[in-house]
């Protein structure tokens, strides 16, 4: 019997995706519920998996081809026995792999575990940081960049020796040496031209939105972090056994950005043609960076939930935008974002708009510098932080208001904790 594989159903915001990775071959079989192929979308990265058992075959669109919704991508047939030399080759290329650590490589992923033997990589050498210490499509590239950069680095290093240095006295050359000297046999004629991924097309077609269709401005200020750097260290340990999650920063961000909301409901909203609409819910987007690009997976209602409940579920979206596991529905809507360049080193930035909302926050760089207090100069840990804003809709007055609320909030924690 055959049974026809087809993409899932887009919904309405997209029309059409990428057939991104195939994981079988026609002529392999394939168990049920097993991962067939990967389906990018400008949103997110739609997995098809194997309804039944049987032999994959009639593969209609290969990699890199565009598919509709509900469009036929292959036919599995329930009757039909695998082909043993594609079986056989399979099994000869992973040899290496499976040998070293058959325990391990049955516990990942078909993306992972294909990535890992197409580059004969042993997992084991590999950092894991996914959820119970598994080895997630982001450690492993992560793991062959930096084996890459090594390569290179020897590569140079023994090439500037051979041509730079006498032949009776070896010469070796500093690291900081190397940084300035151009490749060796570089040819700048030679270009690599690779199409842009869905998801970047799309984050760079709503970043011009965003700047040709708003009065876009940004407001600064900055706020002492030692009270809540004070009541993180002295309640970490018991807050993450109680809770089982780390405390970050994040979550009071999250939770001042929607005490800030509540008082002023004109950042809460957004414009609709000629009409302004006010949100009575408060849904935070929280910018998180993937393989792919920047997604901004959207936390509901934050305004009921506890610091606990923030945290759980920022780690969640986290782990799921590495290892492309996010649903659309995890990055649709929200009313307000915000970004942490400070993870990155980034000391001060102006955020673009996410259309349609009318603001976001971003954070940066925690940093030790003297400030004037009570006619003292002191050191402490100062945060940048801005405030970018559809003036259209907000005006100046507000947004500075809404920014110093907080301000004030972060650097007064107990008003969070007391609701006042």
């Amino acid at each position: 019997m055959s049974i026809t594989i087809k993409a899932p159903m887009f919904p309405e915001s997209v029309s059409e995706g990428t057939v991104a990775t195939w994981y079988k071959k026609p002529g392999e079989s394939v168990a049920r519920d097993e991962l067939l192929v990967d389906i990018e979308t400008d949103k997110v990265v739609l997995e098809v998996v194997a309804p039944v058992d049987g032999v994959l075959q009639n593969v209609s669109k290969k990699e890199g081809e565009i598919i509709g919704s509900e469009e036929v991508l292959a036919v599995i047939d329930t009757d039909a026995k695998a082909n043993t030399a594609t079986i056989q080759s399979a099994d000869t290329s992973s040899e290496m792999s499976t040998d070293s650590a058959p325990t391990l490589v049955e516990q990942l992923s078909p993306a992972v575990r294909k990535l890992i033997q197409e580059h004969n990589v042993n997992p084991e050498e590999v950092s894991a940081s996914g959820k119970d210490g598994r080895l997630t499509k982001a450690d492993v590239l992560a793991f062959l960049e930096a084996k890459n950069a090594q390569e290179k680095l020897t590569e140079s290093t023994e090439a500037v020796e051979k041509t730079t240095a006498p032949v009776t006295k070896p010469q070796t050359v500093s690291p900081v040496v190397l940084n300035e000297l151009p490749e060796i046999g570089a040819d700048r004629r030679v270009e690599k031209r690779v199409p842009m991924t869905r998801l970047r097309a799309r984050i760079a077609e709503r970043l011009v939105q965003a700047q040709q269709t708003a009065a876009m401005l940004t407001t600064f200020n900055e706020v002492d972090m030692k009270p809540i750097m004070t009541l993180r260290k002295r309640y970490r340990d018991q807050f993450e056994k109680t809770h089982n999650v780390r405390l970050g920063f994040m979550s009071f961000f999250v939770r001042a950005s929607t005490e800030a909301l509540k008082r002023f409901p004109a950042v809460n909203s957004s414009i609709d043609g000629s009409e302004i609409v006010y949100h009575g819910y408060y849904d935070i987007g929280v910018a998180v960076s993937s393989e792919r690009g920047l997604v901004v997976p959207i936390l509901r209602d934050v305004d009921q939930k506890s610091l606990a409940e923030i945290e759980s579920n920022i780690v969640t979206y986290s782990e799921k935008a590495k290892e492309n596991k996010l649903a659309i529905d995890d990055i649709q809507g929200g009313t307000f974002t915000i970004s942490n360049g400070g993870v990155f080193g980034s000391l001060m930035s102006t955020p673009i708009l996410n259309p349609p909302q009318s603001a976001i926050l971003g954070m940066h760089k925690i940093q030790e510098r003297p400030v004037v207090v009570d006619g003292e100069i002191v050191i402490l840990p100062m945060m940048y932080l801005a405030l970018s804003y559809d003036h259209r809709l907000i005006d100046g007055r507000e947004a500075v208001q809404f920014l110093v609320a907080i301000k004030e909030l972060i650097e007064d924690p107990m008003k969070l904790l007391l609701d006042i």
